[in-house]
């Protein structure tokens, strides 16, 4: 696997594994919403200008154009901002792509309060249960540069729809090119006997480790698990993590209605019912400000979770 320490944006990262999954495949081509700037797949229209399309702001077209081309035998990336990439594009994704069985792989940039200063219009907060809704599609929120670059091509190789949810700028590495990542599998940081601390993407995950470094403090010793797919759920581990400790906290940046917090304790109620709490946006739309404040006022600091995870343990 090829080292993504190389890049220094996680953009980098995803566009740099696309690029190379069409060095070897001649059936992938990249559709963008006038966004080529942004998401760097300026890199990709270089090298493959033959097979780039850009659809300009219109992403409902560019879903409908990608499941025409996927009809002919294409395998298309598309992307979008992750607001525009799931709710403006959905009805064109669920029966153009979906419903006739069609193949696309979505990437949905700067999901939740990653946004930012582009502000409440543009986190979305609901995008993965609406994906969830579209029968076959795969679900991968990565937490670092190295994971985003291999699940990106898994999701190529494993000739299904998917939806990829990730930052667009900073970086951080977690994973060495020697790490195993298995799309539907997901990784277990830390296996305390407490608490398990189940987390999505790049914010999550960070407060989920330095969560649990404040709970050791207070003897409580935390499970932390990276679930860089959502969908398929890695059931075996969860529920692994739920015999363990007993309790779980499960962190996203996204809503708890449909997300991923809902979907697992969906399935431990009928499997390995626990007690349970979440960190997720609640009853709100997103605002302007940066990260560390949006951080701050949604409640997404390690601090509150190491406060969830000692609640629900005790």
């Amino acid at each position: 696997m090829k080292d993504a320490h190389v890049y220094s944006h996680y953009k980098e990262a995803v566009i740099g594994s696309i690029v190379d999954l069409a060095a070897e495949h001649d059936d992938v081509v990249f559709l963008d919403a006038d966004l080529s700037s942004c998401i760097g797949s300026t890199t990709f229209q270089k090298a493959y200008p033959e097979r780039f399309f850009n659809c300009g702001i219109a992403e409902a077209n560019m879903a409908g154009i990608a499941a025409g081309l996927s009809s002919m035998g294409f395998v298309p990336f598309i992307h979008s901002f992750g607001c525009f990439a799931s709710r403006r594009a959905y009805d064109q994704l669920f029966i153009s792509v979906g419903y006739t069985h069609q193949r696309v792989i979505i990437i949905g940039s700067d999901p939740g309060i990653v946004a930012q200063y582009n502000g409440g219009t543009h986190m979305p907060f609901e995008d993965i249960a609406l994906m969830r809704q579209i029968p076959g599609l795969s679900i991968v929120e990565p937490s670092d540069a190295q994971s985003l670059y291999s699940l990106t091509r898994q999701v190529y190789e494993s000739g299904a729809s998917a939806y990829i949810r990730t930052p667009r700028k900073g970086i951080c590495f977690r994973y060495s090119p020697e790490d195993e990542i298995v799309l539907g599998k997901g990784v277990e940081l830390a296996d305390g006997k407490d608490v398990a601390i189940v987390a999505t993407g790049v914010l999550m995950v960070d407060a989920a480790l330095s969560a649990r470094d404040i709970l050791l403090k207070k003897g409580i010793d935390a499970t932390v698990i990276d679930l860089h797919t959502i969908r398929p759920l890695d059931t075996e581990l969860i529920e692994k993590a739920a015999r363990r400790c007993g309790c779980m906290l499960v962190m996203e940046n996204g809503r708890y209605p449909g997300g991923t917090g809902e979907m697992i304790a969906a399935h431990l109620a009928r499997t390995v019912p626990v007690r349970m709490d979440f960190m997720n946006v609640g009853e709100r739309f997103g605002e302007v400000g940066n990260l560390q404040y949006l951080a701050q006022s949604f409640g997404f600091t390690a601090e509150a979770a190491a406060e969830k995870a000692e609640s629900v343990a005790r």
